[in-house]
């Protein structure tokens, strides 16, 4: 198993966790990623960890992807979610667009970020040099501080239905003040429209028709494999907030009714102890996963339906699992996690999100399954 990775993103991420931390409430206020952040993360290069090398990119492989997500999910879920989708959109996006029209882009702004919605809610009608589009996607993470916005939408008129996505500057599309939640609060993921809008040939991608204009083994990997593992390093970052804080709490407070620290209580270890486990052995699976299909696309190959279920498999099983570690210790904690400045209820609250997101949903876990028993999946993805 190859798990040579580039560090110097992780580290990267690292160095900016007290800036999250110190924004993380701000983050919640607001409903919204101060911006701050936003351009410390951009000017450290990590909404381009996934962009192509020759953009200025770091084109990294999964692990260190995951391990930087991670890092800035430890220090606030929502900052790291909305890094994560930052990463994904500039890395898929931008390794689809029209080069010259990329390379430009990349070009004129070192600090681009872009939110999106690979979800077809929009529609499409060709017109000469281009577009015309309209439509309104849920789920925009990160679009206050988005230079582009991408979005996906249905050609009209076309059979069998044919899928584009189109990219569109912050001045040209409207948000919509609808992410009034529990979870992920300071992600904001509002609503984004467009209303009859012109958009240029050079400006459109095609997921699903078209191979990426780069050739690196990065580029190489399944799609959905790249949409998935991604997730991961959120819901495992909340997880470890959760636990550091719980060592925390359990070293000071003492339980009432009782004359010992909560650290010394069978309950509380036997609780700290399955938590560590399940977060770690699902970890462990999911860089198993991902780094087996990563040394076969390295080598030349293509995932097999097995290496790509494993991967999926894995992915989903880790959401669940860190739930499953939070929980753990928000029963040990006692009342305290109650408490609005626990952060453990927030990464309760938070982790649970994450794995209502389609790329990394439970029913996954079924339908990889059925693969590895030798049955043909239920899901497209698979």
């Amino acid at each position: 198993m190859n798990h040579s990775h580039d560090q110097q993103p992780v580290a990267a991420a690292k160095s900016l966790q007290p800036l999250v931390r110190d924004n993380a409430e701000a983050a919640q206020q607001r409903r919204h990623v101060p911006e701050t952040v936003v351009r410390a993360m951009a000017r450290a290069g990590l909404y381009r960890i996934a962009a192509p090398a020759c953009f200025g990119g770091a084109e990294a492989d999964p692990i260190t992807t995951i391990e930087a997500i991670e890092a800035i999910s430890e220090a606030d879920g929502s900052i790291g979610w909305t890094l994560m989708i930052g990463i994904e959109t500039v890395g898929i996006g931008g390794s689809l667009m029209d080069p010259d029209t990329a390379g430009r882009l990349f070009a004129e702004d070192p600090e681009l970020v872009m939110c999106g919605a690979l979800n077809p809610q929009g529609r499409a009608r060709p017109v000469e040099g281009g577009w015309r589009v309209s439509g309104r996607w849920p789920f925009a993470s990160g679009c206050h501080h988005a230079t582009l916005f991408w979005g996906q939408c249905v050609v009209e008129d076309t059979e069998p239905t044919r899928l584009i996505e189109v990219v569109v500057p912050r001045s040209r599309y409207e948000i919509i003040d609808t992410w009034h939640v529990n979870g992920l609060r300071g992600t904001g993921s509002h609503d984004v429209a467009v209303r009859d809008l012109f958009v240029p040939d050079a400006m459109v991608t095609e997921v699903a028709g078209r191979k990426p204009n780069h050739d690196g083994p990065l580029y190489r990997l399944p799609p959905f494999t790249r949409l998935a593992y991604n997730k991961v390093g959120v819901a495992t970052g909340i997880a470890r907030a959760a636990l550091d804080a719980f060592v925390e709490l359990a070293a000071s407070k003492q339980p009432r009714l009782s004359s010992r620290a909560l650290r010394e209580r069978p309950r509380a270890q036997l609780c700290y102890a399955q938590a560590e486990a399940a977060l770690r052995g699902a970890r462990a699976f999911v860089f198993d996963a991902v780094s087996e299909v990563w040394d076969t696309v390295c080598a030349g190959g293509v995932a097999d339906r097995r290496q790509r279920a494993l991967v999926r498999l894995a992915c989903s099983h880790a959401c669940q699992e860190s739930i499953r570690a939070v929980e753990l210790v928000h029963q040990a904690a006692g009342t305290s996690a109650n408490y609005e400045d626990s952060l453990i209820g927030k990464a309760r609250r938070d982790v649970a999100v994450v794995a209502q997101q389609v790329m990394v949903a439970p029913h996954f876990i079924e339908d990889a399954g059925r693969v590895l028993l030798g049955l043909d999946p239920l899901e497209p993805i698979l």
